[in-house]
C-alpha cells in the first residue's frame, strides 16, 4: 500500500494521502471582504473556516493575495449562492469570474492493484470526490507497500527577495544573494507582489543570483517572490522495487524518476517515506547551500537501511539516492511499521510494528544529528501487523502547546496516543 505526505498546518497524515491545495473555484461577485460562489458549482463546506483564500485572477491588485476565511453562510433565492468572509479587506472588490483556491487540501489516494480506479482525489474543500486520475506509466503490479509523499507545503517558504529590473519572463535575478548553483531546481517560486503577482513557476536552475524558472509575465524591480516546495509535484516509492515514480498534478501525468545514483536496494513491507521540509535547524536553513526541504527519507524495510532521496541532486540538479549512516543503526522495519515527520523539527517518528505478544516500540530519528533515540513503548497490544502507514502528529492548539502521536493498532479499531510535549 502506498501513503502520500503532507500539510505543515495539519502536520497530518492518512493512508494514501496528500493535502493539497483544492481546485480552483469562480466568484460571481463580492466585495472587499467577501466571495460569492454559485452553490451548484462549488458546494464549498464549513471546512474552509479558518484556511486561507487566495486570488488567481481577476480584479487587478487582488491577484496573489491570501487572506484568512472567518465565515461562510449561503444566500440568495433557497441558498443559491455562498459567501466567503475574511478577516481583512482586499485593496478591490472581488468581482464577477475572478477565479481563487483554499487552502483546505485534498487528499489524493491511491490503492493497490493498479485498476484504473486506483487513483482518486478527495477535496476537503467541497466534500467531494473528483475524477478517477491517471495511472499511466506506474508499474503494472503495484500492489506492496508504499508511500506517497509531496514536498508542496501550504505557507511554508525557504527564501524570499525583490527581483531587480533586469530580470525578464524566466529569469528572476536578485543581486545580493549567494546562492549556491543548481541548489533551488525542483523547488518553485511564487510572486508575491508586484509585477507577475500570484504566479506560480518552477524553478528549473539556478547561479549565485539567479533562478531559471517557467515563462510568464515579464518580472521587474517590483516583483516580490518567496521559494517553496513544488505543490505540484507528488512522489511514489515502495512496492519492493528502487524506482521512484513522480506525480503532476497539473498534468495528471506519473514518469519514472532516473536519478544520478540508483537505490541501492528495493522498498519493500515496512518501508517508509517521509519530505523532510522546514527543520528549525539553522544550518539546514542556510540559504547559502539550503538543505530544507530537499530530502525524501525512507527506510527500507526488513532491514536497518535508511536510504534519502535528494530530490535536487545538489550541484547535478538532477535527483539522486543516498545511503544515510546513523547511530544506533539497530531495529528493522518489518511489515506494521510507520513514520511521520513532525514539521518543524527534525524528527522524523517511527512505530516499529507490534503484535500480541511484541508491544510497539517508538523511536524519533533526528536527521540533522543522524541519531536514533528510543521514545516509549506502548503495552497495549494490537494484532496481527498490517501494511499501512498508521501514525501521525497532531498539535491540539493555534500555540502548538500540546503535540500528540496518535497511533493506529494493527488489524484494530483502536487508537492510541503518546503526548509528545
Amino acid at each position: 500500500m502506498a501513503e502520500a505526505q503532507n500539510n505543515v498546518q495539519l502536520a497530518h497524515r492518512k493512508e494514501w494521502q496528500t493535502m493539497m491545495p483544492v481546485d480552483t473555484a469562480t466568484a460571481t461577485g463580492g466585495s472587499t471582504t467577501t466571495i460569492t460562489v454559485a452553490l451548484n458549482t462549488h458546494n464549498i463546506n464549513g471546512y474552509v473556516v479558518g484556511q486561507t483564500v487566495e486570488f488567481l485572477t481577476g480584479t487587478a491588485n487582488n491577484i496573489g493575495l491570501r487572506k484568512t476565511i472567518s465565515g461562510i453562510f449561503t444566500t440568495g433565492v433557497a441558498g443559491s449562492t455562498i459567501t466567503l468572509t475574511f478577516t481583512s479587506a482586499c485593496p478591490n472588490a472581488v468581482a464577477n469570474n475572478d477565479t481563487f483556491r483554499i487552502s483546505s487540501g485534498s487528499f489524493f489516494i491511491f490503492t493497490a492493484g493498479l485498476l484504473a480506479s486506483s487513483f482518486k482525489r478527495f477535496d476537503i474543500g467541497t466534500m467531494s470526490w473528483g475524477s478517477f486520475l491517471s495511472i499511466a506509466n506506474i508499474s503494472a503490479t503495484f500492489n506492496i507497500d508504499g508511500r506517497m509523499v509531496t514536498p508542496g507545503m501550504i505557507g511554508v517558504s525557504y527564501d524570499s527577495g525583490t527581483a531587480d529590473a533586469d530580470s525578464s519572463t524566466t529569469l528572476l535575478e536578485c543581486d545580493g544573494k549567494n546562492w549556491t548553483a543548481d541548489q533551488w531546481i525542483a523547488y518553485q517560486v511564487r510572486i508575491t507582489g508586484g509585477t507577475g503577482m500570484g504566479q506560480i513557476r518552477v524553478i528549473t536552475d539556478n547561479d549565485t543570483d539567479t533562478l531559471t524558472i517557467g515563462s510568464g509575465t515579464d518580472l521587474d524591480a517590483t516583483s516580490t517572490f518567496v521559494i517553496e516546495g513544488d505543490e505540484n509535484a507528488i512522489y511514489l516509492l515502495g512496492d519492493n522495487d528502487v524506482v521512484t515514480y513522480k506525480y503532476s498534478i497539473s498534468a495528471n501525468t506519473w514518469a519514472a524518476l532516473t536519478p544520478t545514483t540508483a537505490r541501492a536496494g528495493a522498498a519493500v513491507a515496512g518501508m517508509s517515506a517521509d519530505f523532510v521540509g522546514k527543520t528549525g535547524n539553522t544550518t539546514w536553513a542556510d540559504i547559502t547551500n539550503i538543505k530544507d526541504g530537499r530530502y525524501i527519507y525512507s527506510f527500507r524495510g526488513a532491514t536497518s537501511v535508511l536510504d534519502r532521496l535528494n530530490i535536487n541532486g545538489g550541484t547535478s540538479g538532477v535527483p539522486t539516492w543516498e545511503v544515510v549512516t546513523y547511530q544506533p543503526s539497530l531495529q528493522t522495519w518489518a511489515t506494521g511499521a510507520s513514520s511521520d515527520w513532525d514539521a518543524g523539527t527534525p524528527d522524523i517518528y517511527i512505530a516499529k510494528e507490534g503484535t500480541t505478544a511484541i508491544p510497539q516500540r517508538v523511536y524519533k530519528f533526528d536527521v540533522v544529528a543522524n541519531t536514533m533515540i528510543p521514545i516509549t513503548s506502548d503495552w497495549y497490544l494490537g494484532s496481527t501487523a498490517a501494511l499501512g502507514n498508521k501514525i501521525w502528529i497532531r498539535c491540539l492548539s493555534s500555540a502548538n502547546l500540546v503535540k500528540w502521536l496518535y497511533l493506529l493498532q494493527s488489524t484494530s479499531q483502536v487508537l492510541r496516543r503518546i503526548m509528545l510535549f
